[in-house]
């Protein structure tokens, strides 16, 4: 007889993870921090009801993210390290990101239904606002990323990088607080350009190079040693895809290195990694043609541009990264 288990865990999941989500938002491990609080002295902090907000404490240490004795709660191990802000391992900085994916894949049987995303992003047509306003909510993830990328990257004899299509640039604010000597450019649609350069002089980056551009069109109009393309490939069409990373090549010196990363990466069997398949899932709410690309995918179009020695690993953030270095003589397209 079929058992209902698979169906009851996959519906048991998401009421934990919007708990976790509702937490971020208001700061809950961030205010803790390294002390211990009632449901009272939090409330007062985050001025909210303490009786209601003692529910969401609760479910937090049901979980195991907060511990709980005689009334009082302190982040767990895993809350500590990861989900208090004032922490350099932060990782809770994308829930506002979050908020939005989440919110387009509940509409994926009405994108199918209409054979459109349903909650459609085009950052070509996108206004100043709503560049602003996209690029805020990607932020801190992309300054996690950077932070993470420097840590398992050795960047000592790397001159110049690009982050191209880097949104809000602080891929490029992570990185170089590791690596500073690193001559940073971000390259960028003009919208999401404009208000790049307002969130990196925030992170007292002014000197970051701005450049507006569209890989898909061209690459850089100067040459660097390192190129990263961060969650770019995955949001356009197949042909478009081949194409930033035949230009990203063009943005490289002679024997230069390209990082290719983010979630939307599957197997060729399409089967897994989960992260990348359901990601697949999200684009169709989002986009009109961008989607997980397989591997064989990745390496055809790399392999074309004239990248040699292309391997496929996970940071550890679990993030996929495809890295590989430009032929000696380079290459044009």
């Amino acid at each position: 007889m079929a058992r209902f288990d698979r169906i009851e865990k996959l519906f048991a999941g998401v009421a934990p993870a919007l708990a976790l989500r509702a937490a971020l938002e208001l700061e809950v491990f961030t205010r803790i921090g390294d002390g211990a609080v009632t449901a009272e002295s939090l409330g007062a902090m985050l001025e909210v009801d303490p009786d209601r907000l003692s529910r969401l404490l609760y479910a937090l240490a049901s979980i195991g993210l907060l511990n709980v004795e005689g009334g009082r709660f302190r982040n767990g191990p895993e809350a500590s390290t990861f989900l208090d802000a004032a922490k350099p391992n932060y990782r809770g900085g994308d829930h506002e990101l979050l908020r939005e994916l989440w919110s387009a894949d509940l509409l994926t049987a009405d994108s199918l239904r209409d054979n459109r995303p349903a909650a459609l992003h085009d950052f070509s047509e996108a206004g100043p606002e709503a560049a602003a306003a996209f690029s805020r909510k990607i932020a801190p993830g992309a300054l996690s990323f950077g932070r993470i990328l420097a840590r398992e990257m050795d960047l000592s004899a790397v001159g110049s990088v690009i982050d191209i299509g880097g949104g809000p640039g602080t891929v490029l604010v992570g990185l170089r607080e590791r690596w500073p000597h690193v001559v940073a450019t971000l390259m960028e649609l003009p919208p999401v350009a404009a208000a790049a350069r307002a969130i990196l002089s925030e992170h007292g980056a002014e000197d970051v190079v701005v450049e507006d551009g569209d890989i898909v069109a061209s690459p850089s109009r100067r040459r660097h040693d390192l190129a990263i393309l961060k969650a770019v490939v995955q949001v356009l069409p197949p042909d478009q895809a081949r194409r930033s990373i035949l230009n990203a090549a063009g943005c490289l010196n002679p024997g230069g290195e390209i990082v290719i990363a983010g979630w939307g990466v599957i197997d060729d069997d399409r089967l897994g990694p989960a992260d990348g398949v359901f990601l697949n899932l999200t684009f169709l709410n989002l986009y009109r043609h961008g989607e997980s690309y397989t591997e064989s995918q990745y390496r055809e179009w790399m392999a074309e541009a004239g990248f040699g020695d292309i391997t496929r690993s996970r940071l550890s953030d679990g993030c996929t990264v495809f890295r590989a270095r430009l032929a000696e003589g380079g290459t044009s397209h």
